[in-house]
This record gives structure tokens, C-alpha cells and sequence, in this order.
């Protein structure tokens, strides 16, 4: 993929600038009163009504595995490849889930397990009624070997996604996702039913041309853009955030997931600009295609940790002074976008 293409590519979302301007000016919060929104901040998390699935979370083997369940790769924060940060084994995440209330999860593959899945899969295993599993792509064997590997992790595993990860393509060598075995990858994901997640830590718009060239070819794929694209919500206007609209408004298959908004923020818990920048998401893309997800365990790193995401939109409700939800909004983007979009979440208990 040459540099030429994403500028081309630019200028095609650089047209709708107006429109998306228009998308990022202010918008009504809801129609819920002041005092709605003052009841629901002050409630907690293990008395909501509203049913909790968290669509973006990772779990890890503990170190004294670390033999049965093997670390290949490093993660960001991670000291050494065998060195986990921070406890991130399915039995804090039980608890956590527990505590804040959430009924139901989906686990991506993490990074330090690489491309081994029998952690990830032992945890499907012993919990089915709990977790559904995202698998990661590996880009490294050729379009035939990715293509038969997806499969089988789809069908004998039971696993309901595909995770782009951009960089564990050989992009030194000028490899993208949208090469040949990104592109078999893709296509036998939707061929199969399941969406892939795109993963742009390094910044929306340097992956851009990659993520339109594969939904272009292959429409019925659905995709995601995960953790709010990494679109920083200090500034609504950015190009960035333009480009995150334009996907909205030019795929009928593209989703978002409003997770680890501690990674997007430029302000203090409760992020107040994650708040209108989610009330844009929901003017452009609509409510059933948007989901809450935390990014556990990284989140527990964050003072307000897995119990605190789940408050943010009551707490910034709480000051706002009105809820930035309809009770609508909120059971989509909590509950009900996950389990249409991952149907294995409706057929458990």
C-alpha cells in the first residue's frame, strides 16, 4: 500500500467534513430529567436494572502457570514476556464482574499469549455461560495457513471474532492488513459469520486505507473499530474523529466499541469529553451499533478500577446535571449490540 492511496483515501473523508461538523456540535443529552439522572448516578453498580455484558476484555494465565500456559509475547507496560503487569487470570476477573455487576463478557486473545489460545480456551470452557472468545489473527503462515487456523478456532473451538492486531503484520517490509493473507482472513471470517476487530493503537487514520480497502472487498464482513478508534475526545474536530464518523456513515457493517475510555480521555474520571464524544458515536452510528467495554485488566489500573468504568456515564450524568442515555441507548450499548452481534451470548444463561 503506497502513501499515495491514503491521501487519496483522506480526501474522499475530507468532503464530509460538514457534515461531520455538524455531528460533533452539541447535542441534547436525552430526554430524562435532572432528577432521573441524579437517582441513577447514585445507584449502584449491583443494583442496575439494566443487564451488563462487557464486549472488550483480556485475561492472562498467572505466573505459576506459566508452564502449562506459555508467554511468547510481550505486552505495553509488561517488564519482561514472562512478567505480567498485573494479575489478569479469569478469578479476579469473576470477582470484578461480580462486584460491578455485569453478567457476561467477551475475552480477546492477549498479546503475551500470542497466538496460543489454550488459556483463553480453557476459560471458554470452564465458564460457557459467562464468556465468548475473540481470537487473534496470525498473519505470519501464509493466506491458506491464517485462513484454515481462523477456521479452526471458529468452529472446533467456539470462539465468535477475529482480532486485527496492524502490527503484527511485517510492516517494516511494507505488509498491512490488507494484504493477501489479511484479505483470506477476512473474508473466511465473514464467510463464517463473525466480525473482525480492528485494533489502531497507534492512531486511527495510519490504518485508514487498510480498514476501508478490506470492507470495501468484502462487505458482508462486519468489523469493529475497537476502543473508540484511539480517537483522543479533547478535540471533536480532529481529523481523526472525522474519519471515525465517515466509517459510521459509509459501512452499515462498521461498529465501535465505547472501551477503555481511560485510554482516549484527555480529562479526570469521569471524562467528561468521552461524554459528548459517545452522544456523536450515537448520532452517526446509532445505538445498535455501539457496545460498553472496559479493557479489563488494564483498567484496574485506573483509580476508580473495573467497578469505576461501568459508573463513568452515571457519574458524568451526575454532574452534567441530565443522563446522557435514553434507558434505550443504554440497554443497547450495554447488553443488546453485544449479544446481536456475537449470537452465542443469546443462547447462554
Amino acid at each position: 500500500m503506497g502513501p499515495g492511496r491514503c491521501g487519496v483515501r483522506l480526501e474522499r473523508y475530507a468532503s464530509l467534513a460538514c457534515r461531520c461538523r455538524r455531528a460533533t456540535t452539541a447535542a441534547p443529552a436525552s430526554g430524562r430529567t435532572r432528577r432521573e439522572a441524579r437517582a441513577m448516578a447514585s445507584s449502584t453498580t449491583t443494583t442496575t436494572t439494566t443487564m451488563r455484558i462487557d464486549s472488550h476484555l483480556h485475561v492472562w494465565a498467572p505466573k505459576e502457570r506459566a508452564d502449562e500456559y506459555p508467554y511468547y509475547g510481550s505486552l505495553i507496560g509488561s517488564a519482561k514476556a514472562n512478567e505480567p503487569p498485573m494479575p489478569g487470570h479469569v478469578e479476579v476477573l469473576l470477582q470484578e464482574m461480580e462486584r460491578a455487576g455485569v453478567s457476561k463478557a467477551v475475552i480477546v486473545q492477549p498479546g503475551n499469549h500470542m497466538f496460543d489460545h489454550a488459556y483463553v480456551s480453557h476459560v471458554l470452557r470452564e465458564h460457557p455461560d459467562k464468556f465468548v472468545g475473540v481470537l487473534l489473527a496470525n498473519p505470519a503462515g501464509g493466506p491458506s495457513a491464517g485462513a484454515r487456523e481462523l477456521e479452526r478456532l471458529v468452529t472446533e473451538e467456539g470462539y465468535v471474532g477475529v482480532r486485527f492486531n496492524p502490527y503484527l503484520w511485517d510492516r517494516d517490509n511494507g505488509e498491512t492488513m490488507d494484504n493477501a493473507v489479511g484479505r483470506a482472513m477476512y473474508e473466511r471470517a465473514g464467510q463464517l459469520g463473525v466480525p473482525v476487530s480492528h485494533m489502531p493503537f497507534k492512531g486511527l487514520l495510519g490504518h485508514l486505507d487498510e480498514i476501508t480497502a478490506l470492507a470495501d472487498a468484502f462487505p458482508q464482513t462486519k468489523f469493529i473499530v475497537d476502543h473508540f478508534g484511539f480517537c483522543k475526545c479533547g478535540d471533536l474536530q480532529s481529523e481523526e474523529w472525522r474519519a471515525l464518523l465517515s466509517l459510521g456513515r459509509e459501512y452499515p457493517q462498521a461498529y465501535v466499541k465505547l472501551s477503555a475510555a481511560f485510554r482516549v480521555s484527555e480529562q479526570e474520571y469521569p471524562y467528561a469529553d468521552v461524554r459528548q464524544a459517545t452522544r456523536n458515536l450515537i448520532s452517526t452510528f446509532g445505538k445498535e451499533r455501539l457496545m460498553w467495554g472496559t479493557d479489563f485488566p488494564w483498567v484496574t489500573e485506573q483509580p476508580r478500577g473495573y467497578v469505576g468504568a461501568w459508573s463513568i456515564i452515571a457519574a458524568s450524568d451526575e454532574a452534567a446535571g441530565e443522563a446522557l442515555l435514553t434507558r434505550e441507548e443504554e440497554e443497547h450499548i450495554f447488553h443488546k449490540t453485544a449479544r446481536s452481534l456475537f449470537p452465542k451470548l443469546g443462547k447462554q444463561g
